[in-house]
C-alpha cells in the first residue's frame, strides 16, 4: 500500500487508476489508502456538472477539459453513471465521452457507478476526488448521472455547481423548481443554437428572481441573475448572483465564457470565506455519512449473530413485539459499549 501511495504521489497514472478501483470496489485496505492521501489534498478546484438528461453534460465536460489543457492545467474527470441492477456497475461506463482528449495523459477520465444512490453520486465519489486531488490534478470535474430533482449530493462534493438546462423545454425548467434550482452556482443553457434557447433563459431568469425574493432563499443570498457578458459577482457585494451562460458545447461556443464564470465563482468563494465554510460543511457531512455506514454495518453483524432479521419480522407480524422494540433490543449492546468507552 505504501508503494502504491508513493507512486500516486509521484504522478503515475497507473497507480491513480488502481487506487480509484480499490476505492470504488471498497477493497480491503481502501480506507487506509484514503486516510494516507488526505494530508495531500485541498489544492484542486472541484466543479460539479449536473442537470437533466440530454442537456449535453458529457459534451460540455469534454470541451471544458480540452480548454483547461490548452491553458496548461491538468484535469481529472469522474462521470457518475446509472447503476446496473444486476452487477451494480456503471451501465454506460464504456461509452466514449472524452473524444477531444484521447491520448492526453494529463486528462484522467473515470466512469463510476451511482450505486443506486438517490443523490446521484456514489458514496465512493468523495474518496475518488481526494485521490485525484492528492495526485495533483488542477481541475476535477464531477459529472453526475442526470437523475433530476434528487441529484443534490453534488453540493457536498463540488466547490462550484453548474446546472445544465436544454433549451425549449418548459418541463425541464419546471423540474428545477421542484428540486435542483437551489444548488446551482451557475446555470448553463446548452445547445443555445436551437430554437427555444431565449425562452429558456427568460424562464430561468424569472425563476431565480422568484427564488431570491423568497424568505427561504438558498445559500447564494439575494440578487438578480446577471447576463452572460456581465461579471458574475460584484466585488462589493457579499451575495453571489447565479449567472445564466449560453453555450454550444458541440462547437465550443461559449465555453470560454463559462470557464471564466466558474473562475469568478471560485474567487468569490475565497474572498468571502464561503470556500472555508463549504469545506467545513463537506467534512461534517462526510463524517456523518461514514458513521452511518459503519453503524449500519455493526447492526447488520448483530442481526447475523442473532440468527438474522427474519425471526424478528415474524415476531412483529405475530404482534409479539414491534419494530421499535426490535430496534431497541439490537442497538442496546452497541449503545452500552459506546457509553462505557465515553
Amino acid at each position: 500500500m505504501e508503494a502504491l501511495i508513493d507512486d500516486l504521489l509521484a504522478g503515475k497514472h497507473r497507480a491513480l487508476a488502481r487506487v480509484i478501483t480499490k476505492i470504488e470496489n471498497r477493497s480491503p485496505g481502501y480506507r487506509g489508502l484514503v486516510s494516507a492521501l488526505h494530508e495531500h489534498t485541498g489544492h484542486a478546484d472541484v466543479i460539479g456538472i449536473t442537470g437533466s438528461p440530454g442537456a449535453g453534460k458529457s459534451t460540455l465536460v469534454d470541451k471544458m477539459a480540452k480548454t483547461y489543457r490548452e491553458e496548461g492545467l491538468t484535469v481529472g474527470v469522474i462521470a457518475i453513471d446509472p447503476s446496473s441492477p444486476f452487477s451494480g456497475g456503471a451501465v454506460l461506463g464504456d461509452r466514449i465521452r472524452m473524444a477531444s482528449n484521447v491520448g492526453d495523459m494529463d486528462v484522467f477520465f473515470r466512469s463510476m457507478s451511482a450505486r443506486g444512490t438517490l443523490g446521484g453520486l456514489s458514496t465512493a465519489t468523495t474518496d475518488a476526488v481526494k485521490a485525484l486531488d492528492a495526485f495533483g490534478k488542477d481541475k476535477i470535474i464531477v459529472e453526475t448521472v442526470g437523475a433530476g430533482q434528487n441529484e443534490v449530493d453534488i453540493v457536498r462534493t463540488a466547490d462550484t455547481v453548474a446546472v445544465l438546462v436544454p433549451p425549449g423545454s418548459g418541463d425541464d425548467v419546471q423540474m428545477l423548481k421542484a428540486g435542483i434550482l437551489e444548488i446551482a452556482d451557475v446555470f448553463v443553457v446548452n445547445k443555445a443554437d436551437v430554437d427555444g434557447a431565449d425562452r429558456t433563459v427568460r424562464d430561468l431568469r424569472e425563476m431565480v428572481h422568484m427564488r431570491d425574493a423568497s424568505p427561504l432563499a438558498g445559500h447564494h443570498g439575494a440578487g438578480a441573475v446577471v447576463d452572460v457578458e456581465a461579471d458574475a459577482a460584484d466585488d462589493d457585494d457579499d451575495a453571489w448572483e447565479p449567472p445564466i451562460v449560453e453555450t454550444v458545447a458541440k462547437t465550443g461556443e461559449g465555453v470560454d465564457t463559462f470557464l471564466e464564470t466558474l473562475e469568478q465563482h471560485r474567487s468569490w468563494l475565497g474572498r468571502t470565506g464561503e470556500l472555508e465554510a463549504k469545506t467545513r460543511q463537506r467534512y461534517a457531512a462526510e463524517i456523518r455519512t461514514l458513521l452511518r455506514e459503519d453503524a449500519a454495518g455493526l447492526i447488520a453483524e448483530e442481526f447475523e449473530a442473532r440468527g438474522g432479521i427474519e425471526s424478528y419480522v415474524d415476531a412483529v407480524i405475530a404482534r409479539e413485539t414491534d419494530p421499535y422494540a426490535v430496534a431497541d433490543e439490537i442497538i442496546e449492546p452497541i449503545e452500552a459499549c459506546v457509553r462505557d468507552r465515553r
